[in-house]
């Protein structure tokens, strides 16, 4: 018999941004193998910052999805560009819950879903869950993936800094830890945090899910032509958005180049690194220019997901950059990357879940992002790898447990003991 669970996300297509929509459209793609249909509560599309029509087709036909009022409020409370800061509070959709809430409960009276799921990162996902299944009774998952608040101890500081917008962040943390069913997260680093913070909640079906890497979109991207390449250069790429912060920062990596350029010379092959759809072109072309790398590093706007996804498997080598303060993170686009079966260079904290992820699957090299001389050697020693041969890429049977087939398995197994273990009222 088929089962329905209701998945609250903020983050479905048509909208177009980030990494954050490919959890909740690998659910409605596979949970049916499992004997579990998805409806899907996500938001009117006026509320996304820009929609794109190319992901729809993946979304199963019959999948019911309904989307109900939601705006930014930083657009459309705005004047002159500017609006009052406590708007934005829990975030900018806030603004959902209004439709939301209604919705949901309308369609749990229509369709009679055994679960609910929610997904961060907009908190507000997060609280139409835990409103749905307060008003409804039907148990609720909850969705973590990466903590929604952090505490630096090398820095004494906490992430996000804003104290107001911090304190709804642990109050929905709390609800979830008083009344989820289950919490899942995408580390180890998260699943500690939310532990640590949270020792008096049943943690029984608290469940690590990593993010992963969807194969048919890969096979799809290999049908796609190859561009020829212009010159026997060396290409390394980083693809997706490069955050403005020092937890991001590629300007120790740009100093970095330029000594191993200078070191390489003249007879060896050109060196080039590809920024795709960094959104950072302004803050660093400064740099290069002072560093004098135009011709060896060089912005690229963004493209279609196969198309990233080919170019992924025709560059010689892939970039990651992520800072201590991230270690409980591991980015979506790593498990790409490890299907892309390119060598990685990882500019990663060594203590991170991240730099773990890459020594156990010998998937590349781990180097501080802010080391200037460590970036430069094992740079070279990447480049040495490449040009030499000596590297392999990771293993069919190692990647496999990240493809999204896999872990839509994974989330399947614990709907299945909620939905056996969880009492529901009569």
């Amino acid at each position: 018999m088929t089962r329905r669970i209701l998945l609250i996300a903020f983050h479905f297509p048509p909208i177009k941004v980030s990494s954050g929509l490919e959890r909740t459209l690998a659910l409605t793609r596979h949970l049916g193998a499992h004997g579990w249909e998805p409806l899907v509560l996500s938001a009117s599309p006026k509320a996304y910052p820009g929609v794109s029509d190319e992901r729809m087709g993946q979304i199963p036909a019959g999948t019911v999805v309904r989307r109900p009022f939601a705006r930014d409020a930083s657009r459309s409370l705005a004047i002159a560009g500017r609006y009052p800061r406590f708007v934005t509070l829990p975030d900018r959709w806030a603004s959902w819950l209004l439709g939301a809430v209604p919705a949901g409960l309308s369609m749990i009276r229509e369709f009679k879903p055994e679960l609910i799921w929610s997904t961060y990162p907009i908190a507000s996902a997060h609280l139409v869950g835990c409103a749905l299944h307060r008003l409804s009774g039907v148990p609720w998952v909850a969705d973590f993936r990466d903590p929604m608040v952090e505490y630096d101890a090398r820095e004494q500081r906490w992430a996000p800094s804003w104290t107001a917008l911090r304190r709804w962040r642990l109050w929905t943390e709390g609800l979830a830890a008083r009344h989820a069913a289950a919490l899942t997260v995408c580390t180890r680093g998260s699943m500690k945090i939310l532990a640590e913070r949270y020792p008096q909640a049943d943690q029984r079906h608290w469940t690590l899910v990593p993010n992963g890497y969807d194969e048919t979109a890969f096979q799809s991207a290999a049908t796609l032509p190859v561009p020829p390449r212009e010159d026997d250069a060396l290409v390394l790429l980083h693809s997706g958005t490069i955050y403005p912060t020092a937890d991001r920062d590629p300007s120790h990596f740009l100093r970095a180049l330029r000594r191993v350029v200078d070191q390489r010379g003249p007879q060896a092959r050109p060196l080039r690194v590809v920024l795709r759809a960094s959104s950072v072109e302004q803050l660093y072309a400064p740099l290069l220019q002072e560093l004098g790398l135009q011709a060896h590093v060089r912005f690229a706007p963004a493209i279609a997901y196969q198309q990233a996804l080919a170019e992924m498997t025709q560059v010689d080598g892939l970039l990651v950059f992520q800072g201590y303060t991230s270690n409980p993170a591991i980015p979506a686009k790593l498990y790409e990357y490890l299907r892309a079966e390119r060598p990685i260079l990882a500019l990663a904290d060594d203590a991170g879940d991240t730099a773990a992820l890459v020594r156990q699957l010998d998937a590349g090299i781990v180097t501080p992002l802010d080391d200037e001389a460590r970036i430069a050697q094992s740079l070279h020693e990447l480049l040495a790898r490449i040009e030499s041969g000596r590297w392999q890429p990771v293993a069919a049977a190692l990647r496999e447990p990240f493809e999204r087939a896999h872990t839509v398995g994974q989330f399947a197994q614990l709907f299945d003991r909620l939905s056996a273990s969880v009492p529901r009222p009569s």
